[in-house]
């Protein structure tokens, strides 16, 4: 079963669930995988946290040990930034977590040339703590939007879609991704779980897979998830 720590916003955990279904659609309802959300919206707010840093630990360890004692085999946390907490929070679970930055850096590795730039939108906590730097750093170069467009189109994006404005975030988020388009980036990472709602709201799923410039990172782990899932079934 797969332990999902969700909440972070809880529309990017029923993203990452919706995700799961789809990419198993058309398939018997016993196809599907077993998994339980644990929507822990009570989870303190990560970018106001990082100097505190124990308080968004110790909720964290608190939703993966009750995933932990629920009969989860593995747990996903669909929450770019909550991955700065990453490596002290896998010390404290007896169960692996899978890492969504260290799964997008090795599709990378599959996908994009060493060295070519790759653009990433995010959070400003993601991006100053790094979480996605600490992989890609050594084999491409990550750039991310200018200040302004940063608090004038990112931010306000993300801060849209957690309104539930999915229109206005759509619109909101267009200059940053432009921005990118135009310093040559190859490939853009939707580094906030809340980012891919805005931009792929109005498209099928079918171009959402498709899509050769845009990296889900929801989905991306959503199909590690199912893989990892269905191989420990065969045992």
């Amino acid at each position: 079963m797969i332990g999902i720590l969700g909440g972070m916003g809880t529309q990017a955990g029923l993203d990452f669930c919706n995700k799961l279904a789809k990419i198993n659609r058309g398939k018997l309802d016993q196809d599907y995988p077993m998994f339980v959300l644990y929507n822990k919206s009570n989870t303190p707010k990560r970018p106001e946290n990082i100097k505190k840093y124990y308080n968004v630990l110790n909720a964290l360890v608190e939703g993966c040990k009750r995933l932990q004692k629920n009969g989860c085999k593995f747990i996903v946390m669909p929450c770019n930034t909550a991955h700065y907490w990453y490596d002290d929070l896998s010390k404290k679970i007896k169960i692996p977590i899978l890492s969504m930055p260290k799964e997008v850096y090795l599709d990378a590795l599959k996908t994009c040339k060493k060295n070519s730039k790759i653009g990433i939108l995010s959070t400003e906590a993601t991006l100053n703590t790094k979480v996605y730097n600490k992989y890609f750093d050594k084999s491409f170069k990550l750039v991310s939007p200018i200040s302004n467009l940063q608090k004038s189109s990112v931010n306000k994006s993300i801060k849209f879609v957690k309104m539930g404005k999915i229109k206005e975030a759509e619109k909101a988020i267009r200059p940053a991704v432009n921005y990118l388009m135009k310093i040559k980036c190859k490939k853009i990472i939707l580094g906030c779980t809340e980012l891919p709602i805005a931009i792929f709201a109005y498209k099928s799923f079918k171009k959402i897979k498709q899509s050769k410039v845009f990296v889900d990172p929801n989905l991306l782990l959503a199909n590690v998830s199912m893989k990892k899932y269905k191989k420990l079934k065969k045992q």
